[in-house]
């Protein structure tokens, strides 16, 4: 299966395995490649991006969009740029207010198989401490700003970022070395591959 690409996408989109567990059913949203030469791994879709099928779709996709320094029709353009979360539907909200964790089920069942028809993925960003515990594992520092702050320790495989939802303006200005340190990395290494696809 792990070299059929389009025969994966199907069964995963066709997955019904947390059906019972979502609220508004399953609707798997993930844009895969053989020619990706980046990887963004973030949590979940939120509502808008279920409704529309369409991954960051939404405001924390802005956000993620204007740290990249890039514009809808690179971002969205799946020859260059993969996009897995760690749950691919939306798992709901918890009981005092905010998004519910990915399911559990989800990373285990596909990534490692989607992984492996992606042999071009040069850089891996791990969007949030869901991506970052998955594949950073016990590397991972004990807060997500911690984690952040060792980026370096995890190229060039990996860039772990904070989640760009409306929170991290105020996380982004108690840690201002992120915009002015790791910011100008991500986009030169982003920028630099998104090139290299391009020219092919």
């Amino acid at each position: 299966m792990t070299g059929d690409l389009p025969g994966l996408l199907s069964a995963v989109r066709a997955c019904m395995h947390c059906a019972e567990h979502l609220p508004l059913g399953p609707r798997p949203v993930l844009r895969i490649s053989a020619t990706a030469r980046i990887l963004i791994i973030g949590q979940a879709p939120g509502v808008r991006v279920h409704q529309s099928g369409i991954p960051w779709n939404d405001p924390s996709g802005d956000r993620l969009r204007n740290w990249l320094q890039m514009d809808h029709e690179t971002f969205y353009d799946e020859r260059r740029i993969a996009i897995m979360p760690i749950g691919f539907c939306y798992p709901g909200v918890l009981p005092r207010g905010g998004d519910a964790p990915p399911s559990a089920e989800c990373a285990p069942l596909w990534h490692e198989a989607l992984l492996a028809t992606m042999p071009s993925v040069e850089l891996t960003l791990l969007v949030g401490q869901y991506a970052q515990a998955r594949y950073l594992g016990k590397r991972c520092g004990k807060t997500l700003t911690e984690t952040v702050s060792r980026w370096q320790e995890f190229l060039p495989a990996y860039l772990p970022t904070p989640h760009p939802s409306w929170r991290t303006r105020h996380w982004a200005k108690k840690n201002p070395w992120f915009e002015t340190t790791v910011l100008p990395v991500l986009r030169e290494r982003v920028h630099r591959l998104v090139g290299r696809a391009s020219a092919r």
